[in-house]
């Protein structure tokens, strides 16, 4: 009982990993720069994420460009779109297995190949928690070198903006979600590994009739 509600929490952790791995991919505020400038009316918010760029006014308009040429994106970006897409898939991916091999569940057969099953997704969770773990350092790491430059204007400097904590929180679910579906099946094997089944040993009929006969011949 105690596993499969271990379980059962994994896997909701698992689920707003994946809604978080989504969001932070579609979101457009992966770096934010506020220019105020001499007057409040004329304050924007830039805000560029991996998909668009959009530009948010302080009079409430609110506009959006969409990054169409890939080759001119630079390549933590490109990057960051290949691994963020491959995070949500795999996801996805361990959402599905997981459903199945759960113990909560009635799907999946027999014990071993529900063990599997978990084990299976498991490793989708964490291959899935660190391809989203990494695109969003190295987009902060990014993001950080170019605002400590000197030689950049300070128009042209970011910061990190709400897209890359939802990648850091999401990713850090999608680990734990995915020890702890592999760290349960692999206790219960090592358990079966520890302690065999008893094997029960009768004697035969013949070792009975042998004995009885070797007593008769004492009497």
């Amino acid at each position: 009982m105690a596993s499969a509600s271990l379980q059962f929490f994994a896997f909701i952790l698992a689920l707003f990993g994946a809604f978080g791995d989504i969001a932070a991919t579609l979101l457009p505020n992966w770096k934010v720069n506020a220019d105020v400038g001499s007057n409040i009316i004329t304050a924007i918010t830039q805000m560029q994420g991996l998909w668009m760029d959009c530009t948010w006014y302080s009079t409430g308009m609110f506009s959006c460009t969409l990054k169409y040429s890939i080759l001119s994106l630079p390549v933590y970006i490109q990057a960051a779109r290949t691994t963020m897409v491959l995070s949500c898939i795999l996801s996805a991916f361990g959402i599905c297995i997981t459903t199945v091999g759960m113990k909560c569940t009635k799907l999946g057969g027999d014990t071993d190949s529900k063990n599997h099953a978990c084990f299976a997704g498991g490793v989708c969770f964490i291959l899935a928690g660190i391809f989203g773990l990494v695109p969003t350092c190295w987009y902060t790491r990014e993001i950080i070198s170019n605002f400590l430059d000197q030689t950049i204007p300070e128009s042209s400097k970011h910061e990190p903006g709400g897209a890359v904590y939802t990648g850091f929180i999401s990713a850090g679910f999608l680990l734990i979600a995915g020890v702890i579906f592999c760290s349960s099946c692999f206790k219960r094997q090592q358990g079966a590994w520890i302690y065999p089944p008893k094997q029960h040993h009768f004697p035969s009929t013949e070792q009975e009739s042998n004995a009885g006969y070797n007593l008769k011949d004492y009497v």
